[in-house]
């Protein structure tokens, strides 16, 4: 059948909780220069389905376009769970994940990879490193991990259930529409993975900068709507 995709209705659903912490992380971050985010490295874990639709994965709170469902009956061939990370300066690494990311996968993938990105990026120790609140990131001993690290670089706070101030959300959208318009259809999980991982490695560069500059706007509306959703 070849993938196409099933897209989200990308708005999170938020609490006043919710509103406040965004609120409170926009206005401390309102300042920041370009420059200043050009430091920070960007990451999350995206799953991409085989046949019927391929598409991101569906984030809590966000709902499904009118119309559309997701589930096993119409994927049929399964999925692909990538983590990635990117910064201003260049893309990072693409990592499959064989089922899903738990707080033992997460510790591997950032001793492999993340600790050695930050290093090699950030050779003076002024990178920071995002990641979501997913509990498997929060976990103690993933916590502890970085905490040894701190000298080569700083976690940056990151507000609940925000999505959509996450760059690399921008670059799932890329990636699932350059999989698509792929002559050359995946058949099975390896082929999929095998042209995700290719294809991530073709966005180009200016793609991934514009959404790294494009961050003080974001930030921006998060304030005008006073930490409440956009969409993106």
């Amino acid at each position: 059948m070849g993938p196409h995709s099933c897209r989200p209705v990308r708005v999170p659903v938020l609490t006043p909780v919710h509103h406040r912490k965004r609120q409170q992380w926009a206005c401390q971050h309102q300042n920041w220069t370009t420059e200043q985010w050009k430091k920070v490295a960007w990451t999350d874990e995206s799953r991409f389905l085989l046949h019927h639709v391929v598409c991101v994965r569906l984030l809590p709170g966000e709902h499904m376009a009118p119309g559309r469902t997701m589930g096993r009956s119409r994927a049929g061939g399964g999925s692909v769970l990538l983590w990635s990370m990117f910064c201003w300066e260049t893309l990072g690494p693409t990592v499959h994940v064989d089922v899903t990311v738990t707080r033992s996968t997460y510790l591997s993938i950032a001793a492999d990879h993340v600790h050695p990105f930050m290093e090699t990026l950030f050779p003076d120790g002024c990178g920071l490193f995002q990641q979501d609140n997913a509990p498997c990131h929060k976990a103690e001993m993933v916590q502890e991990g970085f905490d040894d690290h701190n000298t080569q670089f700083e976690v940056l706070t990151w507000p609940p259930n925000s999505p959509d101030l996450n760059p690399i959300q921008h670059l799932w959208d890329v990636l699932d529409k350059q999989v698509r318009s792929m002559e050359a259809r995946p058949h099975n999980l390896q082929d999929l993975k095998d042209l995700l991982l290719t294809s991530w490695c073709q966005i180009p560069q200016h793609t991934f900068r514009d959404l790294v500059e494009s961050m003080p706007r974001w930030v921006r509306t998060v304030l005008a709507a006073k930490g409440g959703p956009t969409q993106y």
